[in-house]
């Protein structure tokens, strides 16, 4: 752990003890240099941690004070699930829970997507307008797997700025990441293999274990720090894991941020066991402090392939993804063109003009503002509204919170009677391949704060508590 996280977690720990209490000053840089023993921009790194934690706030020529909104949230219990092998049948229960809230009218606190009136359309479609009406004709038929040379050009270059060097050989443009996650899958799996995932984990990588007769062994995660590697490799050690599927930036649902030394000793025990790792970082962008490295910047042997898209955090609906495969990239290349062929040009076109006129960083700024603040009133209401017991992640990143509530709650009735007043949640079950969490949900703060989306989250508070028995 680096110091400026180890002042920042004993910061936090004692905001939680109540030895500083909201509205209290913290101490200055200056003096909090010299009493540390740490330099200035350690403690700068540590105050801006916890300001994207929501935990402290600057105000102008007088310092940071805790702020008003920082309440304390004990945080979910650490899984502990049996390290065995199990088939995988979630798909039918995802249909129907989440078939029933694509409504409008639906307050969607269970979606997987954040609102759409937070991106730049009208922007993007300028773009997109631009690079369609200079469009050469061949390119239509010429620019196949692995797509755009110019595109995969700037995600090169985005990747210099997350701290790792990815040739744009080894980048494979897809249709969104789900598309860069299952063709990785197949190229290093094959029918009946294992695969180790986190616990709890995308229902997306539970459905696609079991659309291609794979079997899962979860992995002990923490709702804060990620996976545990320590588990990981106990498990490696007496499985024949053939692969892992796992989220080391902002986890779904858990939004749990792995340090970069578990990430460092993850890539680590699978390069010595020669075991690929499918990095699913579709929310690493989306950051309140510093943009934290991807697993795949400590990967030397081209056993992790990178997955993520521009639709969480730029274009939703112009389902563009990639993989950065390293020594697969040529399989998943070939497996692209034999699936779906290409990526419609135009909309690779269009995000390359946008990327080149330099307005995605300007979004990215305002978007991480807006979750920061959506986020903190989520936790606000949830504090005051949801039963006693109740636990919740602060995520650093993302915009889904988990929610372990009383043990007496079952969350699939929560569900049903959350969507008779028209509030959609996603209930824990859809997170396991043995849906072991029936008193936990998933929370989207990715929508705006307003009176509605208050007003729902008071809703499910009581609906909560009245299942308490």
């Amino acid at each position: 752990m680096k110091r400026y996280e180890v002042l920042a977690d004993d910061l936090t720990a004692s905001i939680a003890a109540g030895q500083l209490r909201p509205g209290d000053r913290l101490p200055s840089v200056r003096d909090s240099s010299k009493d540390r023993g740490v330099s200035p921009s350690t403690v700068f790194e540590a105050y801006y941690l916890l300001e994207a934690r929501g935990l402290i706030e600057a105000r102008p020529r007088s310092g940071y004070f805790v702020s008003q909104a920082a309440i304390p949230h004990p945080e979910p219990h650490a899984s502990d699930p049996r390290a065995e092998e199990r088939s995988v049948e979630v798909s039918e229960l995802v249909f129907q829970v989440l078939g029933l809230s694509r409504n409008r009218a639906v307050v969607p606190l269970g979606s997987a997507f954040p609102s759409p009136t937070l991106f730049p359309l009208d922007k993007l479609a300028l773009a997109l307008g631009k690079a369609a009406r200079g469009l050469d004709p061949w390119r239509t038929v010429e620019d196949l797997s692995p797509g755009s040379a110019e595109l995969r050009r700037q995600i090169g270059l985005r990747y210099l700025g997350a701290g790792c060097k990815v040739d744009a050989d080894e980048i494979v443009v897809t249709n969104g990441a789900m598309e860069a996650l299952n063709l990785c899958l197949e190229a290093v799996t094959k029918p009946g293999d294992l695969v180790a995932i986190e616990s709890p984990t995308f229902y997306g990588a539970l459905q696609a274990l079991e659309r291609r007769g794979l079997k899962a062994v979860e992995v002990a995660t923490h709702a804060r720090t990620g996976v545990d590697v320590s588990a990981l490799a106990a498990i490696v050690d007496r499985h024949p894991v053939k692969a892992c599927w796992l989220m080391p930036n902002f986890q779904n649902p858990l939004g749990s941020l792995m340090p970069d030394a578990a990430k460092a000793a993850l890539v680590a025990l699978l390069a010595e066991r020669e075991i690929p790792l499918i990095e699913d970082d579709v929310y690493g962008e989306l950051y309140f402090g510093s943009r934290p490295r991807p697993a795949k910047g400590w990967d030397k042997s081209g056993l992790v392939l990178h997955c993520s898209s521009f639709s969480k955090s730029l274009a939703p609906g112009f389902r563009v993804g990639w993989a950065a495969a390293g020594r697969f990239a040529k399989d998943v290349s070939r497996r692209k063109l034999m699936s779906s062929l290409a990526t419609p040009v135009p909309m690779q076109e269009g995000l390359s003009e946008y990327l080149r006129r330099g307005g995605y960083d300007r979004h990215l700024r305002q978007l991480r503002q807006a979750l920061v603040t959506n986020r903190q009133a989520v936790l606000r209401t949830i504090a005051k509204s949801f039963p006693t017991g109740t636990r919740v992640t602060q995520p650093e990143g993302g915009y889904c919170v988990w929610v372990e509530l009383p043990a007496e709650v079952d969350a699939l009735e929560l569900h049903r009677v959350a969507l008779s007043h028209d509030i959609s949640i996603a209930p824990g079950h859809l997170f396991s391949a043995d849906r072991r969490f029936t008193h936990h949900l998933r929370l989207n703060f990715g929508h705006p704060d307003n009176a509605q989306v208050e007003g729902a989250l008071r809703t499910l508070g009581q609906i909560a508590k009245a299942l308490v028995r």
